[in-house]
């Protein structure tokens, strides 16, 4: 598995490093969005500044993705294996479980809502959260 990550690393062009094979193995093992704060209660052993670097390098590359919430601070996701450091494509709903408060991407479970913008205006992406319970809370 070690050599998976590394080649996901060496792929986005980045330099293998013990807190990004760390921290690329935490998200993959969660399988759910994750905040600067989770890797910093997983990751003792790196400081906050490695982290934020580590999550902006990912942002970056197109490793992850940002997905915004109501309290202001950002949540992650693993991006798909379309996305490039170029060329982002995050057009899909989350949901948010308001019991434990997991975030999960759902990509080919639901389609985005064609929405009409005024003339003059140009989307540069959607974010969709859908809030209720999870399988595993409801």
């Amino acid at each position: 598995m070690q050599e998976n990550l590394k080649q996901i690393l060496k792929n986005h062009s980045l330099r293998i490093t013990d807190c990004r094979l760390d921290v690329m193995q935490y998200f993959l093992d969660e399988k759910n969005a994750l905040s600067q704060g989770d890797l910093e209660n997983r990751f003792t052993e790196y400081d906050r500044v490695t982290l934020y670097r580590t999550l902006n390098s990912f942002l970056d590359s197109g490793i992850l993705h940002k997905i915004p919430n109501e309290t202001g601070s950002a949540t992650y996701g693993l991006c798909h294996d379309t996305c490039s450091p170029d060329q982002h494509d995050h057009n899909h709903v989350h949901f948010k479980c308001n019991a434990c408060g997991q975030i999960q991407c759902l990509n080919e479970k639901q389609s985005m809502p064609n929405i009409s913008l005024p003339k003059g205006y140009q989307a540069e992406g959607v974010n969709l959260i859908i809030d209720g319970k999870c399988a595993n809370c409801a």
